[in-house]
């Protein structure tokens, strides 16, 4: 379970990191769509925004002005309560999920160990797919809230896209949860630390150059997990809900100014989700390579000599180790929009029903027939 502390100044630093980590969320969002019209700008041979400020960077405080300035109004046959309530749901349910997920080592000042993450929850899994799941209902509020044919058709095919990815997302990551044998991501990623090394048929393998990632033991899983959060987050080449020559904007139709923020917010809030998990699952979270963290630890005290500032060094540098693999994911995201053309849907469909279920449903078959093998084997 979590809790948010036993005394005064554990619920204030705790409450502290909540607002830290909505505001960081919040704050990405300006720089990734920067970033993202750049690195659209260089892949398709063409300078993107340059104009406001140095290398336009200024111009994400004039698409701020413009969002919070426009004219607010709402359809007149469309329902007013889910008009307005779809944006907020779109917006808080990613912030409250990423909050779960670790981003460094714990933080030792005095009699007290904080948590580089919003809060931690033994069943960190399960509650972040099931929070960021309620997306769903976001893409139907918005649409019928609309009261358009266009934003209707987009909220069916939207929703209907997810709910079928997510039977695939889920069932990839159950092998990596029959392999640490928990729903905790901290043990999951400490479960992943130092080198490459397991045991099979009562020998131990191990490689003293590999981390201990969970990519090595889960590659299927990864590529099937990572493909179904790109549908999942309406992300091309899964956006046929917002088919420009079909359905104009789907259901972001009659959505414009700060309701339409809160909808670009969440979509890359479920973007973050995607890449921190992603990191956490298969690629060792916040570890440094082969490295475990009291190594790191033991390396910063011998050039520092004093243990709190040591502890803080390890957290900072695990924190940037986490960030880098965070980058990564993010990037491929924006690399793969501007790279790869959208499917029909009956091309999205069949792919979610008829390829990636299957080989999600083998993968977890396979690898609890393996781990059944190699630990009767050794009984």
């Amino acid at each position: 379970m979590t809790s948010m502390g036993t005394t005064t100044f554990e619920v204030a630093v705790n409450l502290i990191k909540l607002v830290l980590v909505f505001l960081m969320m919040v704050q990405l969002v300006p720089i990734l769509v920067w970033l993202e019209r750049r690195g659209s700008a260089f892949i398709q041979n063409r300078f993107g925004p340059n104009r406001v400020g140095p290398l336009g960077l200024l111009q994400l405080l004039a698409d701020a002005v413009k969002f919070l300035t426009k004219e607010d109004f709402a359809p007149e046959k469309g329902n007013r309560l889910l008009f307005y309530a779809a944006p907020v749901f779109a917006l808080v349910p990613a912030a409250v999920a990423y909050m779960a997920i670790p981003m460094s080592v714990p933080l030792k000042f005095n009699e007290y160990t904080f948590l580089i993450q919003g809060y931690e929850i033994n069943v960190g899994i399960v509650f972040i797919l099931g929070i960021s799941s309620l997306a769903a209902y976001t893409i139907l509020m918005a649409g019928w809230g609309s009261g358009s044919k266009f934003s209707l058709m987009g909220a069916l095919r939207a929703s209907a896209q997810i709910i079928s990815y997510e039977l695939a997302l889920g069932l990839s990551i159950v092998g990596i949860i029959l392999l640490y044998g928990t729903f905790n991501l901290s043990e999951m990623i400490h479960a992943q630390q130092g080198i490459f090394s397991f045991n099979a048929f009562g020998h131990n393998i191990s490689a003293s150059w590999l981390p201990n990632w969970g990519i090595f033991y889960q590659p299927v899983g990864m590529i099937l997990f990572f493909a179904a959060t790109f549908a999942e987050s309406n992300r091309l080449p899964f956006d046929l809900a917002e088919g420009e020559a079909e359905l104009v904007a789907g259901f972001h139709t009659e959505y414009g100014g700060f309701k339409m923020l809160m909808f670009f917010i969440g979509e890359y809030g479920h973007m973050m989700i995607a890449s921190g998990l992603m990191a956490t699952f298969f690629f060792g979270g916040y570890s440094i390579w082969n490295l475990t963290p009291q190594e790191v630890y033991q390396w910063c005290f011998n050039l520092i000599g004093n243990e709190f500032w040591a502890g803080a060094m390890n957290s900072l540098l695990h924190f940037l180790s986490y960030l880098v693999k965070f980058g990564i994911f993010l990037w491929i995201f924006f690399h793969v929009r501007w790279t790869l053309p959208r499917f029909r849907y009956d091309q999205l469909m069949d792919l979610g029903w008829k390829t990636m279920l299957p080989w999600a449903l083998a993968n977890t078959m396979i690898t609890a027939l393996i781990i059944f093998v190699t630990s009767y084997y050794v009984l």
